[in-house]
């Protein structure tokens, strides 16, 4: 088993061991030190967070794990273990946006926004490796801008907390990347607590970690990896984000998370004819709700009530925000006539994945139902694994 395929059961002590070996090979000296930094499910709260909203999500035990060193020649050497590709070596005054399409651009991107916002980062070696499913809406590219960033803030001292990291790292992937996300993962990846969903408003970074242990309630939380890939840099992405900006613009409001739920459909009629944007609208503004909807519910101890919630949330998903795919359809119309309490697609939506809550004891036959509706439509079969509310971004030696 190669280290980028460690399993999840594996030690923090044994994945930074095999990392840190691979960078001693690689640049000839041992790390400064490891870091981690988690990928995430998105429990609701889908496409809110660029637009001021509510979010709910929780880190997973996949990570992105970081063998780093630092360097004052101005140098950035870059290595990964799950790319076929030799040490890229960059110099940090050069960076620039939008001039690397390679992986290279998450951790380059991070340096550069770092040294824009002044902090005085001057190269450093660097060997990756991740967990985190690629291309499966569980921020894999997240992770690794994450864990960059708390390597770099640890070695030179930075002093930044998990919300600054946050923040540098979605300006990393929205401007030097050119990919238009929101805060969500990057803040997941950096602030969530074991055994915790967070409850994070994305206009001003407040955060309440709830409590969410699905297993002490005889319950547990299926991700399900449809295996179809899907890029947020594509223009798809852009232009719901575009339509939500309009909508805003048109209703008068900084975001739409300044639209009140019980205004609502006085609001849509506003939009007239502009029927996308209607669409959208609705969506963001049901969406909010709905994460201040399942917080109450956890909150209250009532969690197979959640169940419901995620259907709708799947619901407005594919038919106003349109982001839903054929396969996640199939997972979630399948689980739930398998007695599924809840299923919805989690992440940015074009494939990826849904998550499923359930039962523990109708793991095996929801599992079964939704591998048997994949190979009946003649689609690759799913990955399908149980999600725990893990750790988030920390140092592991």
């Amino acid at each position: 088993m190669s280290e980028t395929s460690a399993s999840i059961g594996s030690s923090g002590a044994t994945v930074a061991g095999s990392v840190a070996d691979r960078f001693e090979q690689l640049y000839g000296a041992a790390p400064q030190g490891v870091w981690a930094a988690p990928g995430r499910v998105n429990l609701i709260g889908e496409h809110t967070d660029y637009n001021d909203g509510f979010v709910m999500p929780f880190a997973l035990p996949h990570t992105a794990v970081a063998a780093v060193s630092r360097r004052d020649d101005g140098v950035l050497r870059l290595h990964s273990a799950d790319v076929s590709a030799a040490v890229a070596e960059l110099t940090v005054d050069a960076l620039t946006p939008g001039g690397d399409r390679r992986w290279t651009a998450y951790p380059a991107g991070v340096v550069w926004a770092l040294r824009e916002a002044g902090h005085p980062v001057t190269g450093a070696d660097i060997h990756l490796a991740s967990t985190v499913p690629a291309g499966a809406g569980l921020s894999s590219s997240a992770a690794l801008e994450v864990v960059v960033a708390l390597a770099l803030n640890d070695l030179y001292g930075l002093g930044l907390r998990g919300r600054q990291l946050a923040r540098l790292c979605q300006r990393a992937e929205n401007v030097y990347v050119g990919a238009p996300v929101g805060i969500m993962d990057q803040t997941a990846s950096a602030c969530c607590e074991s055994g915790h969903a967070l409850f994070l408003d994305t206009r001003d970074l407040s955060q309440r970690q709830i409590p969410f242990d699905l297993a002490a309630e005889g319950m547990r939380l299926l991700v399900v990896d449809t295996r179809v890939k899907h890029s947020h840099s594509q223009g798809e992405y852009g232009r719901r984000r575009e339509g939500c900006e309009k909508g805003a613009a048109l209703l008068g409001v900084d975001a739409l998370r300044d639209v009140p739920y019980d205004g609502l459909e006085a609001a849509l009629a506003r939009l007239g004819d502009e029927a996308e944007v209607r669409r959208l609208v609705r969506h963001v503004v049901t969406e909010d709700e709905r994460v201040e909807r399942v917080v109450s519910l956890l909150e209250a101890g009532d969690t197979r009530a959640i169940g419901p919630v995620l259907v709708e949330g799947h619901t407005s998903l594919r038919d106003d925000f349109r982001v839903s795919c054929p396969e996640l359809d199939l997972v979630v119309d399948t689980a739930v006539a398998a007695g599924a309490l809840g299923a919805r697609m989690t992440g940015g939506g074009f494939g990826g994945s849904a998550i499923v809550l359930t039962e523990e004891a109708d793991v095996p036959t929801v599992t079964k139902a939704v591998e048997e509706a994949f190979r009946a439509a003649g689609l690759k079969s799913p990955r399908v694994f149980g999600a725990v509310p893990a750790a988030g971004a920390r140092r592991l030696r």
